[in-house]
Parts: C-alpha cells; sequence; structure tokens
C-alpha cells in the first residue's frame, strides 16, 4: 500500500531539519494529518484524530523554536499515543463499548512529559479491548491492519501504534507492553518497539492491564528515536551516554527453550547478529517465566474486571470475555505460586545478565497470521496464536527488565523481529546495540 510523509524519515532526522528551518512542526504535522486521511481508512490504526489541537501545538512549537526555546529532541514531533492513555480532551475508550463515549479530562503523566517535551500529540491509536490480548484484531472499533499486508494482524495491543509508525503516518507513537504489547506489533510491522525497565515510565493515566506487568513503551523507525523519546518519557536530564555497543557480548537464546519457533524466523533473527560477539546463554527453567505470566497477569486482570464482568459482560468483545472468565479460575494459591516463581526467574536472569551484556532471541515465534485467526502448527504441532505471539516477549516483563525489538528481515514478505534484553540501568546499552543491527 502507499505509505506516508514518515516512511522513511526517522524522528532524529526530522529533528535536524527542523533546526536548519527545512522545515517546521506544522509543515510536519500537517503530512500526518494528511497521511492519516489517506491510510487509515484502510489500516484503521487510529481511533481519534486531534487535527486542530495538533495544528495550534505546532505552531506553538515553532513559535517557541523562532524564539530561542528548545525542549528537546521532540520538539515540533507529531507523537501518536495507544487508546488506554489518557490524553485531556479525546477520547479514551481502552478499545471497549465499556468506554465509547468516555472523554479524558486530564492527561496521563507520560502525555504530560510529551506535551513538556514539546511533542506534537496527532492522535490516539487502536488498541486490542482493554490491552488484553497481542493480537490487535479484537477491539469495539474493529482490528487494526498490518501494513505489509491488510489481511494480516498487526500484533497487539499497541497495534494502532506498530501500524501508524510502520505506514509512515507519524514518525513515533506511545504503546503499553505488559506481555509485549509493544514489541509485537513493532516485529509484526517492521519497526522499531522498546520498553524500559519496569517503573521507569510512569503509569499514572494509564488504564491498568496488569499493575506488577504494566510498562509504557515506545515504537518509532530507530533505536535512536526510541532512545530520545524514552529519556523525555523516563525524566532524564542527565548528558546522554556515547556508548556504541561495539565490545558488548550477547548471549542467543534458542527460542524453543521458552515456546517452539517457525525454524526460519529463528534463522533470521540468529542472522540479523552476524558481526556481533555472540555466545550461547542457557535457561535452567523455563516454566518459570511461563507460569509466573500466567498466574499474576491473569489474577491482576480479572481484579480490575471483575465487578465490569459481572454486571455487563455483553459490553466485552468475545475474546476478552472469555478470557477474563478464565482468570476468574486463578485461585489464590495459585497466584501465590506465580509470585514466587517470578522471584526464582528473576535471579535467574539476573545471573544469565552477569555472564553476558545482553540476551537475543527472535521476538515472535511467527510472522503476522490472518486477522481473527486463533490456532496455528509450528514444526507440525498445533497451538494458539496468543501463545505463539506471548512465548518469547512475557518473560522479559515478569523480569522487569528492558527489552527492545529491532527488524531482522523478512519472511514470505512479512516482518521479523529480533529482541535483544538487558538489566535496568542499561538502556543506553541495549539501544547502541540495537542501532548497530538495526538502524
Amino acid at each position: 500500500m502507499t505509505q506516508g510523509f514518515f516512511a522513511e524519515l526517522t524522528t532524529t532526522e526530522l529533528a535536524g531539519r527542523l533546526r536548519a528551518g527545512e522545515t517546521s512542526a506544522v509543515e510536519l504535522t500537517r503530512a500526518a494529518l494528511r497521511a492519516i486521511a489517506e491510510l487509515d481508512g484502510e489500516l484503521n490504526a487510529f481511533t481519534a484524530v486531534d487535527r486542530d489541537g495538533a495544528v495550534k501545538a505546532a505552531e506553538k512549537a515553532d513559535a517557541e523554536l523562532a524564539e530561542g526555546l528548545d525542549r528537546g529532541p521532540l520538539h515540533g514531533i507529531p507523537v501518536a499515543v495507544k487508546d488506554i492513555i489518557e490524553v485531556a480532551g479525546l477520547p479514551t475508550t481502552m478499545g471497549s463499548a465499556h468506554f465509547a463515549d468516555h472523554v479524558s479530562t486530564s492527561d496521563a503523566e507520560c502525555v504530560r512529559r510529551l506535551r513538556a517535551g514539546g511533542a506534537v500529540l496527532v492522535g490516539k491509536t487502536t488498541t486490542h479491548e482493554f490491552a488484553f490480548g497481542p493480537t490487535g484484531d479484537s477491539a469495539h472499533g474493529g482490528p487494526s491492519r498490518n501494513p505489509h499486508d491488510t489481511t494480516r494482524i498487526t500484533g497487539g495491543s499497541s497495534g494502532g501504534s506498530g501500524a501508524a509508525v510502520a505506514a509512515g503516518m507519524v514518525p513515533l507513537a506511545l504503546g503499553t507492553d505488559t506481555g509485549g504489547s509493544v514489541r509485537i506489533p513493532a516485529a509484526l510491522c517492521g519497526v522499531v518497539g522498546f520498553k524500559p525497565a519496569f517503573g521507569a515510565i510512569p503509569v499514572d493515566g494509564v488504564f491498568p492491564l496488569a499493575q506488577s506487568l504494566d510498562h509504557v513503551g515506545v515504537l518509532a523507525r530507530s533505536p535512536q528515536d526510541c532512545r530520545a523519546a524514552y529519556r523525555v518519557l523516563a525524566g532524564l536530564r542527565d548528558a546522554p551516554s556515547r556508548e556504541r555497543g561495539e565490545t558488548a557480548t550477547i548471549g542467543w537464546l534458542d527460542p524453543d527453550l521458552l515456546h517452539p519457533a517457525d525454524p526460519e524466523v529463528t534463522r533470521i533473527a540468529r542472522a540479523a547478529l552476524d558481526g556481533l560477539t555472540v555466545r550461547e546463554a542457557e535457561i535452567r527453567d523455563p516454566e518459570l517465566a511461563r507460569g509466573a505470566y500466567q498466574g499474576i497477569q491473569a489474577s491482576e486482570a480479572y481484579a480490575n474486571h471483575a465487578e465490569r464482568l459481572a454486571e455487563h459482560p455483553e459490553l466485552y468483545t468475545d475474546d476478552v470475555r472469555d478470557r477474563l472468565r478464565a482468570s476468574a479460575r486463578i485461585a489464590g494459591w495459585q497466584h501465590v505460586r506465580a509470585l514466587a516463581a517470578r522471584d526464582r526467574w528473576r535471579r535467574e536472569v539476573g545471573e544469565l545478565l552477569s555472564r553476558v551484556d545482553l540476551l537475543a532471541l527472535p521476538t515472535t515465534c511467527v510472522t503476522a497470521t490472518e486477522v481473527g485467526r486463533r490456532e496455528i502448527t509450528i514444526g507440525g504441532t498445533g497451538t494458539r496464536v496468543f501463545t505463539a505471539l506471548l512465548g518469547l516477549t512475557s518473560p522479559w516483563n515478569v523480569a522487569g527488565v528492558p527489552a527492545v525489538s529491532v527488524p531482522a528481515g523478512a519472511l514470505g514478505g512479512l516482518p521479523v523481529g529480533l529482541q535483544l534484553v538487558g538489566r535496568p540501568g542499561q538502556e543506553d546499552l541495549l539501544l547502541a546495540v540495537a542501532a548497530r543491527i538495526g538502524g
């Protein structure tokens, strides 16, 4: 399909053009609005577009630059925000009929920081209902669709953000990530998706899925863009590191230890590391991560929806209602065991990352599946699409460590992502190595 203005331009490049006087924030914002108008009917990436508010914010950004006020790397840059994040004056529907008429009265903290950094918010992006699904094709307003093949999923739950960046409608978008919801759409749509360590970016004003696993993250065209946005969102004011990652040692994890993966996806992801220092890494007890994630996420998700589910179950999409009802069956003792498994998994990941600088594995086990499909076969064995998408990303939410997905290549015309995982506090190293691989 036709791509928008930002398909080949990074935030870093746009910032340079703004400061050189080669473009303006208003011109960039109008380009984003045109691209959304032209492309979104096919992709359903946006749930709301703030045309007037975006142009006014862009005019203010231009006036400030003209007066010598530069708010940083996002000043004047059009940005989209996932529809479970509150943006004052705009609808925040959570992708659900439950909130079809809800308009936010205040900004989430991450949005406030974007505005303080001079970013221009152009609209809200489609989410899997209540962010409770990795496919991105189950929402009150319909599925978001993959720009590489509109019969395919974007991945989720930040699917609209992934599609918006991949199609060049905006250069940067916010998502959330509880089990992979930034990295999965990044991998399936062929862009970069970054979640920092747990708690690095505030989640105030973000509708919770599972509070002890929820992260705010960024989707962009390059790791450098993710880094610039991360510094703004995390409130980092010190001089950025000049880490380049040339000497980093990477531990390759066989994805089949966590979930069976398409061998071609694994081959493409592994080949993206050619030229870097790579050694094999081993997981002693991969079941720890799976058990911890399932027990914690299900229990916390049900706790957030119990009354709503009891009073108005008909307002949920079938997918999400069924998952919430299954979550209700998690017993208290299972949740307690899941918390203990989380602690053991965190120790194991810490030990792994004491022997190498970063871990690497495919982001997802498969490429984008057809919209609505729920069962697939990998290596002759049937599996659920949900588990194939979450199997390689959710362990790092349980561990609370930073992770990034970068484009590694393509299989049958569909993108394949490589995932890098690092230690909390070493986001600069993680993104520096990501830049050596994917941009």
